[in-house]
């Protein structure tokens, strides 16, 4: 299973966040799995590519040309892609990737993670989502989730779209047994309150 793993590009984290991003690289290479990330030299991603080699992981790196020109392209990634420009490397990771995991993360990892959920609720994909929630990270994100059922901008139903994971063997443990769900469809009759249909 090629899993992508959205992560964080800084290297001022707390070492909890570090630790878990580096338990999780671990367990993709013990488990025998492909780890594919955004290839950079610092921050999690750095990390979790050095880490997943350590334990026989193969690693795929795709980073866009703009960062290679700024020296920024991790030399741990055993496959490399250079692409044009962001949108198609999230493309390839996209179409490379089985599964998508995002660990805590500033406005990158948010924008790649809900563009994957976004696809996958209009039925371009059908692949597992994870949000690894260490520390709580994503606590308030998942709020605004749940105000967006509350108030009719999004069906409950999409709950289903992604797995919100306490640590690495949760997330893992998901990956090996997910089972696709039945696509919802997303154009449904809702309250109008009074707006023209």
């Amino acid at each position: 299973m090629k899993i992508c793993v959205f992560a964080s590009s800084s290297n001022a984290l707390a070492q909890v966040y570090v630790d878990e991003a580096i338990k999780l690289a671990r367990l993709i290479g013990e488990q025998g799995q492909t780890l594919v990330n955004g290839a950079a030299n610092v921050g999690l991603m750095h990390e979790m590519l050095d880490k997943a080699n350590e334990k026989g992981a193969h690693t795929i790196g795709i980073i866009p040309e703009k960062l290679q020109g700024h020296k920024l392209v991790s030399e741990h990634a055993k496959e490399l892609y250079i692409t044009k420009d962001m949108m198609e490397r999230k493309a390839l990771m996209r179409e490379l990737s089985d599964a998508f995991v995002a660990l805590p993360g500033g406005f990158g990892t948010l924008e790649e993670i809900l563009e994957v959920i976004t696809l996958k609720q209009l039925d371009y994909h059908n692949k597992a989502v994870v949000f690894l929630n260490t520390n709580g990270f994503y606590d308030d994100l998942f709020r605004q989730f749940e105000r967006s059922f509350d108030e009719n901008f999004a069906k409950p139903a999409y709950r289903d779209l992604y797995f919100v994971a306490a640590n690495g063997d949760d997330a893992m443990e998901y990956l090996k047994n997910y089972a696709p769900p039945t696509p919802v469809n997303k154009w449904y009759k809702v309250p109008t309150n009074g707006l023209p249909e």
